[in-house]
């Protein structure tokens, strides 16, 4: 028997096994394995391990659901338990991957004290100038009072540290976000045919979506994150745009979409390699996620000085109609971008809009009926 274990081990160190990463939670990623009762001074984790799988760093409470603050009740996202950061406090977890591959991070998060509520997130050691993506969570988009947020990183190295932090906002230093149900997601970054000039039209590919989640993942502006959640596009705007499930929402076409939550300030674009001269076409379906979002919603789709506007009365239990834009290549790259022109409301005050999905870009000559 030893013989065999030593010949194994000298295969393995010959030959070594890279082994496929699992879309899911990182290990106690819900944080419902938690510290030793004398590891807890009341709520506060009062040692750096505590935390199953966790290093932590700071004012750190342990949170359990039903737990109040005064007269507020502290919504855990999922589950029984979560963790509330305090001013300038951190978690963070070593993961294995695969070095070059691209990955999303999911997290849920919700605001209690203060109003100016800011996350970032880093995956070191990395390449990138800027490694981190900050997300504001003042804004709450769902009715539960959290929301899933996602950014994408590359494994620049094996082993990487993912650290959420609370950056700060409060005069009281136990203020601060509860974070719960951390996951990963490979991002395969589908590439471009000639069925559809755009690399993920369909938005199959993004970030991990939760089985048991309603709320849709928040992906937050480009300018905040160095690699998008959602391959092949620019999240541009100021504001977030919803990624969702067909499990849950009303999809046009396979299982994901987009929701357009915050009108104009909400956009997507993908630049795109075109002939001069050349004419293309742009189709796409727009319509609502049954989710309870009615009204009028109109969503615009830009290409160079060319734009159309395809609306859509929605009475807020699914559907959708598809829109086109036939267009001439003005250069060699080409930039197509698409916001909703309004804002709207569910009437328990959520934020939502309208839903895009099944975007193709096609040379003339590709398609069957010019």
């Amino acid at each position: 028997m030893q013989k065999l274990e030593f010949l194994l081990l000298l295969f393995l160190a010959t030959f070594p096994i890279t082994f496929s990463i699992t879309d899911g939670l990182l290990p106690n990623g819900n944080f419902e394995l938690g510290p030793k009762p004398s590891q807890l001074k009341g709520k506060v984790v009062t040692a750096r391990d505590a935390i199953p799988e966790w290093t932590i760093s700071g004012f750190v409470e342990y949170i359990r659901s039903g737990h109040k603050q005064g007269d507020m009740m502290v919504i855990v996202p999922e589950g029984d338990s979560a963790v509330r950061l305090g001013n300038e406090a951190s978690i963070m977890q070593k993961v294995k991957l695969v070095k070059g591959m691209y990955y999303s991070i999911t997290f849920s998060a919700g605001r209690t004290c203060a109003q100016d509520e800011k996350i970032n997130v880093s995956v070191t050691p990395t390449s990138e100038k800027r490694n981190w993506g900050v997300f504001p969570i003042q804004t709450v988009h769902s009715s539960h009072g959290w929301d899933f947020y996602a950014c994408g990183f590359k494994a620049d190295h094996p082993e990487v540290e993912i650290v959420i932090h609370n950056t700060g906002g409060d005069e009281h230093p136990a203020c601060g976000p509860v974070i719960d149900s951390v996951a990963l997601a490979v991002l395969n970054h589908s590439k471009r045919t000639n069925g559809n000039l755009l690399k993920n039209g369909d938005f199959e590919d993004g970030p991990y979506v939760f089985p048991n989640t309603n709320c849709g993942v928040l992906i937050p502006p480009n300018m905040d994150d160095p690699h998008s959640p959602l391959p092949g596009w620019i999240v541009e705007s100021l504001k977030s745009v919803k990624y969702l499930d067909s499990d849950h929402f009303s999809v046009p076409k396979g299982k994901r979409a987009i929701e357009f939550v915050a009108g104009k300030e909400s956009a997507i674009a993908q630049i795109v390699r075109t002939q001069t001269g050349k004419i293309y076409d742009l189709s796409f379906a727009v319509g609502d996620a049954n989710n309870a979002c009615e009204g009028s919603m109109t969503v615009e789709a830009f290409v160079g000085t060319e734009t159309v506007k395809v609306s859509y009365d929605s009475k807020g239990k699914g559907g959708f109609t598809r829109g086109r834009l036939r267009f001439k290549a003005v250069s060699s790259r080409t930039r197509i971008t698409f916001f909703s022109s309004f804002y709207s409301m569910k009437i328990d005050g959520s934020l939502c809009g309208p839903v895009l999905d099944d975007v193709k870009l096609l040379s003339v000559r590709y398609l069957r009926h010019p």
